[in-house]
């Protein structure tokens, strides 16, 4: 099980990023009934922010 979720992992990363895997994951989750739509709001707002802050520090590091 390892071995596939580390092939599963390498093959992702080269697409997409892991928060926006698990952005995707609850958007099908809250269609199919799985995540409730405020658990949905919540993942949305930690994606939109952790991102934001990534973008923030990759600006300030580009300054110097």
């Amino acid at each position: 099980m390892a071995k596939v979720k580390a092939a599963v992992d390498k093959i992702l990363s080269r697409f997409i990023s892991k928060k926006l895997t698990v952005w995707l994951t609850a958007t099908g989750l809250s269609l199919y009934g799985g995540v409730t739509s405020g658990d949905w709001v919540t993942i949305s707002m930690v994606y939109i922010g952790s991102q934001a802050a990534v973008d923030l520090v990759v600006a300030l590091k580009q300054q110097r």
